[in-house]
């Protein structure tokens, strides 16, 4: 009797320590649900201001998203570090939904964005309450092998909070363009109408503008290949904005400018819509009546910047009429042409850099013995930097040849391309389960190699 009332009690015994068993697993497996954040680094400004879970009721796919959660200001990054080819093109792309994104600063490039950790390199930032959307990055490996390629809220502008979901992490790598021939955009900002220190300033580019800057783009598309020795080409493309320039940059060096997020919305439909290499976008920021309103520390033209990868410069047009800096005149100036090849030059010193080739500074011709002319400018310089023909005791310097094939990546690089597997999600329970006990065995490895 006692016998069959233990064997019950047994029975009974291990059926609640079986419930409780499945009661614990189940709740480590939620936790390992909601915490699983695979091989990707948390990262924070502010420390633990922000939530970094995974979400399997707010999901795009049958896969539990990624949520970032910043109830205040903060930049939070989850990333991972891949190996790259060096000199390739990559595409990354992800599903986006976003509630009440805010960015502290009101910049364009702050909110739920695709970045490259420690770098300017970054997708379009969402903000505000938006269902899912598909975001994208392409971007060149320039000499890395190796990327900390992350999904954020907030950016390397500024600051954001609310709440952001991420899915569908995709990565392909393209085929490198060896075309030389460069294809550039001209986007003229026909009118400008801003608030600087409470004084509004409205300024107009005329018809003879226009028509001055046409014909510059024309000789330039010319000196570029002469100048070169052919060793590159270029076309360009002349776009009239007519909706006004409202916000502008500041730098303490130069004062103000028009800085790529100034005109984001203005010009992101025309890049899309077509593959270029290079943008310029043509300002007026003074005239003979305001001359003084914006503070403008003398430059007319300003590189070095980029659009999403693109170059991207800002050409000033002249407070006077009567200047001849983009007019052709044999007794005044021979080469107006040189502002936007000094610009570009610009951009090509920098890949030259970001590449690991040696080159010398675009305004060092001093140092080398060059001087400017009052009719040419700086042509023979620059014709002696695009060649690699300055001459040193240790040898010929300037920009290497290879530069000139170093053009931005671009979507036309992924017609042929193959998917990479760094982001790859386990699909079923049976792959999940190889992924925790993978995970685990990783983590026992590392807890043995710490104590030995």
């Amino acid at each position: 009797m006692n016998d069959k009332k233990e064997s019950k009690f047994e029975k009974i015994s291990y059926i609640i320590i079986l419930i409780v068993l499945c009661i614990c697993i189940y709740i480590v497996y939620q936790y390992y649900q909601e915490n699983n954040f695979k091989d990707f680094v948390r990262s924070e400004e502010n420390l633990n201001q922000s939530e970094f879970k995974r979400d399997s009721k707010e999901k795009y796919s049958d896969i539990a998203s990624y949520k970032i959660n910043s109830p205040d200001y903060n930049d939070a990054m989850f990333y991972k570090e891949i190996k790259v080819e060096k000199n390739k093109p990559y595409k990354v792309t992800c599903m986006v939904k976003t509630r009440d994104v805010i960015s502290k600063e009101n910049a364009s490039g702050v909110g739920a964005q695709i970045s490259i950790e420690g770098t300017t390199e970054r997708s379009v930032a969402i903000k505000g309450t938006s269902e899912w959307q598909k975001i994208e990055l392409i971007f060149n490996s320039k000499n890395r092998e190796s990327i900390k390629l992350g999904f954020r809220l907030g950016g390397y502008l500024g600051n954001a909070k609310g709440e952001a979901w991420f899915s569908n992490f995709t990565l392909k790598e393209g085929v490198t363009d060896n075309n030389n021939e460069w294809k550039f955009a001209c986007f003229i900002l026909k009118n400008t109408d801003v608030n600087i220190e409470g004084n509004q300033t409205k300024l107009e580019v005329t018809g003879n503008d226009i028509d001055d800057i046409t014909d510059t783009l024309k000789r330039f598309e010319t000196s570029v290949e002469i100048l070169s020795q052919g060793k590159m080409k270029a076309k360009t493309n002349i776009y009239e904005i007519s909706t006004p320039l409202t916000e502008l940059s500041y730098d303490d060096e130069f004062g103000y400018y028009v800085s790529p997020e100034n005109v984001e919305k203005n010009i992101e439909d025309i890049i899309k819509q077509n593959d270029y290499d290079h943008i310029f976008v043509v300002v007026r920021l003074g005239d003979e009546k305001h001359q003084n309103d914006i503070q403008i520390n003398d430059w007319i033209g300003l590189g070095g910047m980029d659009y999403f990868g693109i170059g991207f410069s800002n050409i000033r047009l002249p407070n006077s009429t009567k200047s001849y800096i983009y007019k052709y005149n044999t007794r005044i100036n021979q080469f107006p042409e040189e502002v936007f090849l000094h610009e570009f030059l610009h951009t090509l010193e920098r890949n030259a850099e970001e590449y690991g080739y040696e080159r010398p500074k675009l305004h060092d011709l001093e140092l080398y013995g060059y001087k400017e002319d009052n009719l040419i400018g700086q042509k023979i310089w620059y014709t002696d930097y695009m060649n690699k023909n300055i001459k040193t005791e240790s040898g010929n310097i300037g920009l290497p040849p290879e530069v000139f094939m170093l053009k931005p990546a671009k979507n036309i690089n992924f017609n042929s391309s193959y998917e990479m597997n760094e982001f790859k999600e386990p699909q079923n329970l049976t792959e999940e389960i190889k992924e925790i006990i993978n995970n685990l065995k990783i983590k026992i490895n590392v807890l043995f190699d710490i104590g030995s």
